[in-house]
């Protein structure tokens, strides 16, 4: 059976749960916080970072959430997620790099260090500053969303796709810890109203991190 290292916040292992769900792949969640850096974790993963997600059995390790998507990509036929011609693979590709660098270094990364890490770890007061400009960055995301929306059925094209799951994964972190103004933009809630009712999604938004509680509309499929 695979196991997954991952906390409940974490947006990368958001993405690969997401995967999992959607081609019926099962795995046993490990509760990891890489901001200890045990021992036994950094054996397996130097750079400290989850997820990971580890077969005993057959002796396999698979480090990077972009790793793990693929491999199972490659692996598993049911509900292909990187499909099409070689453009659209590749702007499968595009959009999942973007959501996983842009909107996670603009948005997501910011709002995890300001609403958790600090409160977690370092028992301080977030940055109403910092904040700001999180959630001022995550309008001009939710806008490029809208845009891409406005011309495809899905972001990455005419089918879901990783660049869909990737972006759902940012997205439910941040707004979980309250960084998205969800006012005008239509297009990306109605897309997200559809991906929060998938089977695959729904676990995710039970979870809760400790000692911060998402918005009372977090896991209302009909917010």
């Amino acid at each position: 059976m695979w196991q997954l290292y991952q906390f409940p916040l974490c947006p990368f292992s958001r993405k690969v749960r997401l995967l999992l769900g959607e081609k019926g792949v099962g795995y046993d969640l490990i509760r990891e916080s890489p901001w200890l850096r045990r021992d036994e974790f950094m054996d397996m993963n130097p750079a400290g970072q989850t997820p990971v997600m580890v077969d005993p059995s057959r002796n396999i390790l698979l480090i990077d959430s972009t790793a793990i998507c693929e491999y199972f990509e490659e692996t598993v036929e049911q509900a292909a997620m990187i499909n099409g011609t070689a453009a659209n693979r590749a702007e499968t590709r595009r959009l999942m790099s973007w959501f996983d660098h842009q909107f996670y270094h603009e948005v997501t990364a910011p709002l995890l260090h300001e609403r958790m890490i600090k409160r977690v770890v370092h028992r301080a007061a977030p940055d109403a500053k910092v904040l700001r400009e999180a959630m001022k960055a995550a309008i001009g995301q939710l806008d490029y969303i809208d845009f891409l929306l406005d011309h495809r059925t899905w972001i990455g094209g005419a089918t879901m796709g990783l660049a869909d799951l990737a972006a759902a994964a940012q997205i439910s972190v941040a707004d979980y810890l309250g960084g998205i103004d969800w006012k005008g933009h239509d297009q990306t809630a109605r897309w997200y109203r559809g991906f929060k009712s998938r089977p695959s999604f729904r676990p995710l938004l039970s979870e809760r991190m400790e000692g911060i509680a998402p918005p009372s509309y977090y896991d209302d499929v009909d917010f």
